[in-house]
């Protein structure tokens, strides 16, 4: 069915051969095991027998569709709609309505809320396959408009602005789950000698080649660098604590110098090299800004104890 991942393989961060991402929510179960057998071999399939199970799947997971029953005890399927086209983080899933009811005002009503489409119970498989194909393919490609939007033009890398929100986001989620975030700034050692002694063509280059590089070394669809600005990067490590950030930084260290992109007016190397400040915590020692302001602090640590080095420190510890 989904043999073709062209789209997903465009999206900045994300594995482009992953299998699609499919919510299914009924409180029947032999319902979630009609649609299961449906999409079982082409998605990677989560279920829900509740709203409140299903909305917390969506802050999770990040389907690329939810498949929604309306009636339901505890939550109906309106509200649990509601809730996402509500939310930052699980506004931009669409959400189908599979439902034995045939009502125009509850449809209405669905497509009101944000929802895509309506498919009536019993469901038909092939006709379920088919629209689900439409919609996936209409979510990728809005996807990757809306990515257009937070891309650096230089580098191809996220920008400022892609950083700055799912930094909040992935705050929250550590919050929720009480789990580890770690955040390693990254900047050019000399570059403005750099430029000034190899021309802005080539300082545009060498960006280039440190952006790659630094594509390179997160191999997780979860992990997001951006360019933050100038010669600086960012990368933003969700489930991952203090050790591990420090040997991906100075492993990132490494791989730069080993590039020996020539720097001659470098006091630390005849070749390009960075300094690196980490930072980890979760969302149980203050606020995401707290973590990024650390990992400033370790930069310029970094820089002010001779460059070409990585220095981190973990949120709530001296």
């Amino acid at each position: 069915m989904f043999t073709d991942n062209n789209l997903l393989a465009k999206l900045p961060g994300l594995a482009p051969e992953r299998k699609p991402r499919l919510l299914l929510v009924d409180d029947q179960a032999i319902n979630i095991q009609v649609m299961h057998r449906a999409f079982a071999q082409d998605c990677q399939v989560f279920m829900a027998t509740s709203g409140p199970q299903a909305l917390q799947i969506c802050q999770d997971q990040a389907p690329d569709l939810v498949l929604l029953d309306i009636e339901m005890p505890e939550m109906d399927g309106f509200e649990v709609c509601r809730r996402l086209k509500a939310s930052d983080l699980t506004r931009h899933i669409p959400v189908i309505f599979v439902t034995a009811h045939t009502d125009p005002a509850q449809e209405t009503r669905g497509l009101e809320l944000g929802a895509v489409d309506f498919i009536s119970k019993p469901v038909n498989p092939s006709v379920l396959r088919a629209r689900v194909r439409t919609h996936l393919m209409l979510k990728f490609q809005s996807d990757v408009l809306r990515d257009l939007v937070f891309l650096d033009g230089l580098t191809t890398l996220h920008n400022r602005r892609y950083f700055d929100q799912q930094l909040e986001l992935e705050w929250a989620r550590s919050v929720r789950q009480d789990t580890a975030l770690s955040l390693i700034l990254v900047d050019v050692d000399y570059f403005k000698r750099y430029n000034d002694h190899y021309g802005h063509q080539a300082g545009d280059d060498c960006l280039r080649e440190i952006a790659a590089l630094l594509k390179t070394s997160f191999k997780r669809g979860t992990d997001i660098v951006a360019r933050y600005g100038g010669e600086e990067f960012v990368c933003l490590l969700p489930d991952t604590g203090h050790e591990d950030a420090m040997r991906l930084a100075e492993e990132i260290a490494k791989r730069v110098r080993e590039r020996a992109l020539p720097h001659a007016k470098s006091d630390v190397a005849a070749a390009v090299t960075v300094s690196l400040g980490v930072a980890s915590g979760n969302g149980l020692q203050g606020a995401a800004k707290d973590l990024l302001a650390l990992a400033d602090q370790q930069l310029y640590l970094a820089k002010s104890s001779g460059r070409a080095r990585a220095c981190g420190a973990v949120l709530g510890k001296n």
